[in-house]
């Protein structure tokens, strides 16, 4: 059957093909074609040729017959399939993504592969369905029903702008160190410590240490950072009570800036991140007495994004936190360190978004006025 498919190449292409296989750059299959057509046209019978290119009988031939039936491209491209046909319709296909989308059925948490082909099983007339079917319908949709993603929805309202503008122009303002721009946050971290000693590294062999520990309570960060300038600081505190928040503003006026005027201090809508904390802490000579230094500017509900000590946070647990520690004052010192090797370094925030861009790429979501001008 095969002799009658001769293949005889041209000089030209003998060379481009032999060029083509010594470089091995290719998909395998179009690799072997070209072999196979190399051999055949030295006169290598098929059995040969199967053995040393590792392929079918069937193989040869369609490649042979391509080669004198079309063209030397057509031998070297993929032949079309037809497959087998889908055993889902339209209408099941439909079917299956409307249940992906609902809810998983009581006692289970998330729908699985499995369950979607038995549920599938009970609205369509086929008497079952594979998971690989299912799991390739999904596939085709981009539905993964079993992973789910964490997010806040804000209510963007006239509220929600006023303060996100406010904020992005106090950002814009440039450095006034009578009038410096401190941003605030809390951060909680688990104190975790060691069961047994770990193994340091050597060469060729990682640092080890066991899977099992034991929780030595937890601790909070307070973290501060200049909007404008290469400088921010941690505080360790057991808790993040009214108290602790009061004794950060008052150091953060005497200590940390005691020559500015006015300390703008940019934090979310906690509710220990109040004035009243201050009065239920000090007497009120000494909580206004701090207060008039204070300019408090808090961010939007559900964007805790437009606080810049947020990416400072991130940095802070990259750099210092991602590892055990087991106890305060090893925390404390963890910390200190971080913190001075970070600001000698001179590293600061550069924030890029402004009101202008907001008002650009927010246009959609900015509150239609209800008064036009005439």
């Amino acid at each position: 059957m095969n002799v009658r498919y001769r293949v005889d190449l041209s000089q030209a292409e003998r060379d481009a093909l032999s060029v083509l296989v010594s470089g091995g750059k290719l998909p395998v299959r179009r690799l072997k074609r070209m072999q196979i057509l190399l051999a055949a046209d030295a006169g290598v019978n098929d059995e040969a040729i199967a053995a040393a290119v590792q392929t079918s009988g069937s193989t040869i031939y369609r490649t042979k017959k391509r080669f004198v039936e079309i063209s030397l491209e057509a031998a070297l491209s993929e032949e079309p399939r037809p497959g087998a046909a889908r055993k889902l319709s339209g209408k099941e296909e439909v079917q299956l993504v409307a249940l992906a989308c609902s809810d998983p059925p009581q006692g289970c948490a998330r729908w699985t592969l499995k369950l979607l082909a038995n549920a599938l099983v009970e609205v369509i007339e086929h008497p079952s369905v594979s998971c690989e079917t299912v799991r390739r319908r999904l596939d085709d949709n981009d539905l993964k029903p079993w992973r789910k993603k964490m997010w806040c929805i804000a209510n963007i309202d006239g509220e929600y702008i006023a303060r996100m503008e406010d904020l992005l122009d106090l950002y814009a303002e440039p450095h006034d160190p009578k009038r410096p721009v401190v941003c605030f946050d809390e951060s909680p971290i688990q104190l975790i410590g060691e069961v047994r000693v770990p193994i340091v590294a050597k060469p060729g062999k990682r640092y080890r240490y066991d899977s099992e520990y034991k929780r030595n309570g937890t601790a909070n960060l307070f973290v501060m950072v200049d909007a404008n300038r290469s400088w921010r600081k941690v505080k360790v505190t057991d808790r993040r009570a009214n108290q602790d928040f009061a004794i950060c503003m008052r150091d953060l006026v005497d200590i940390d800036y005691p020559d500015a005027d006015k300390v703008r201090v940019v934090m979310d809508n906690l509710s220990t991140h109040t004035a009243s904390a201050i009065y239920q802490t000090f007497p009120a000579a000494e909580a206004r007495r701090i207060l008039r230094r204070l300019e408090f500017h808090y961010t939007p509900k559900h964007a805790s994004w437009l606080n810049m000590v947020e990416i400072e946070i991130g940095v802070i647990r990259r750099q210092c936190l991602d590892k055990r520690i087991d106890s305060r004052a090893k925390l404390e010192t963890e910390v200190r360190a971080w913190e001075r090797r970070r600001t000698a370094s001179g590293a600061r925030i550069n924030w890029m978004f402004s009101t202008d861009q907001a008002r650009v790429k927010m246009a959609k979501s900015y509150p239609a006025p209800s008064l036009k001008e005439s």
